[in-house]
């Protein structure tokens, strides 16, 4: 036996099942949080309608009397940002740092009464969000979400390695054999959703894994940057647009996160390198000035306008669109009023364009309703997948055991799948890293098994 060659179906078979093991666990999350945030547009009204919905009214108040009544309302507080009502029967939305929480407040645009609060870190979709992006344990929970994202894709390829027919009939490969029972029809719904879904399954996981702390990081760093000349004439800072973005909110595109935060002309003369963490800023640019530029401009309604933070800082007007190509970044100067930056769609790269489409389209929001439609049949396809893989798992393993593939030495080997499985690993170094563990914990696995049966 030990003068054999394993075979690689054999080898892909049992990696598949350890990675199977690891993965399924995180994908079962992933898809429910997913779903969850999915359905954010539908459900926030919903689940919060007494803060987010009003009778619409004649006359909506400024946004500087919004404001004040803010203000008024949490005097200790810090206004971070500002969501101007989004239809006529919606309420408009400040975000308040108050005593070391960060509240989202709402209030009514017509009567400027406050509506009430919501915890920005502590409500149904924030904590979908951060679940889905990193467990809610930071830079541990985004590697761990990353691996098994990359894991994933391992698990499609090589599940459409093991899938493929090889003579075999239809029934059980391209649809379940219903009349089946036990461990075979699990085997088919496994299988056979798997093959259907491996497409859009590759899409979500591609997409996602440009949002991943270490993978998305080197991906944007070498994708996504400006031209430099946008910036010429534009004293800037130290300080990038993606530090808008935290794990429980999005202010600016994929596209804008590697780009320089203009500074404010007053202070200028200070240097491009200007220090941030100077005195607040007073604005001489008011609130309503700024929406009214965002209304000049043509920005799509659901942008938010980040207030400056400092002496230095800007008013930054963005919206992240559902269909990417409407969508802008504004950063304005807050002692004049001049547009610093306006950066759409025709300003990205095609990468970018490309990068921001498969985002909208694993956030389902690229083709409303047909596009949430179409990525819920997604995630309920991966949860059938990850509960299937694991009922097998569970039927075939032994009492006590864990319930390895046995090795099998009559199958072909296949050249093309072992060069696709380095690309990977080479693709996605975590992956990559993780890949040699398992071929050194395999290897001794396989030892222990052939000395054994010799």
């Amino acid at each position: 036996m030990s003068g054999q060659r394993i075979s690689f179906y054999n080898l892909a078979w049992r990696w598949h099942f350890y990675a199977g093991l690891f993965v399924a666990p995180f994908m079962i999350l992933l898809a429910i949080t997913g779903i969850i945030y999915l359905f954010k547009p539908q459900l926030d009204p919903l689940l919060y309608r007494d803060l987010m919905v009003v009778e619409a009214g004649h006359h909506r108040q400024d946004a500087d009397t919004l404001l004040a009544q803010v203000r008024q309302a949490y005097p200790q507080g810090h206004v971070g940002q500002y969501l101007p009502a989004l239809d006529a029967e919606r309420s408009a939305q400040f975000v308040v740092h108050d005593g070391g929480r960060e509240l989202n407040v709402f209030i009514d645009p017509y009567s400027a009464k406050v509506l009430g609060e919501q915890d920005a870190k502590d409500n149904l979709q924030a904590v979908a969000r951060a679940l889905h992006g990193e467990l809610m344990i930071g830079t541990l929970g985004d590697r761990l979400v990353e691996l098994a994202a990359g894991w994933g894709i391992v698990l499609v390829v090589s599940g459409l390695y093991l899938w493929w027919p090889r003579g075999r009939s239809s029934a059980g490969v391209l649809w379940p054999r219903l009349s089946a029972r036990g461990r075979v029809l699990w085997r088919d719904l496994h299988a056979v959703s798997g093959f259907w879904g491996s497409l859009l399954l590759l899409l979500m996981l591609l997409s996602g894994m440009t949002w991943t702390g270490l993978w998305g990081k080197q991906y944007a760093d070498l994708w996504n940057r400006f031209p430099v000349a946008m910036w010429n004439d534009v004293p800037t800072s130290d300080q990038q647009a993606g530090a808008l973005n935290d794990a429980h909110r999005q202010t600016v595109p994929w596209a804008l996160e590697n780009t320089p935060m203009p500074v404010s002309g007053a202070h200028a003369e200070h240097g491009a390198h200007h220090d941030m963490s100077s005195a607040p800023a007073s604005p001489q640019v008011s609130l309503q000035q700024v929406e009214d530029l965002a209304t000049t401009r043509q920005v799509e309604p659901g942008y938010s306008i980040t207030l400056p933070t400092t002496a230095s800082g800007v008013f930054t007007i963005a919206v992240f669109a559902d269909d990417p190509r409407n969508d802008a970044t504004l950063h304005v100067d807050q002692y004049t009023g001049r547009v610093l930056a306006d950066v759409r769609w025709q300003d990205y790269s095609p990468v970018a364009r490309a990068t921001e489409l498969g985002v909208m389209l694993h956030e389902g929001k690229m083709f409303g309703p047909l596009n949430q439609a179409i990525i819920l049949v997604v995630c309920l396809m991966i949860l059938l997948g990850s509960v299937s893989g694991l009922v097998m798992w569970w039927k075939r393993r032994p009492a006590g055991g864990l319930g390895v593939p046995p090795l099998r030495h009559d199958l072909p080997r296949w050249k093309t799948a072992t060069v696709v499985m380095l690309v990977l690993g080479v693709a996605f170094p975590l992956v990559g890293a993780s890949m040699l563990v398992m071929w050194l914990v395999d290897s001794l696995v396989v030892r222990r098994q052939i000395l054994a049966g010799a």
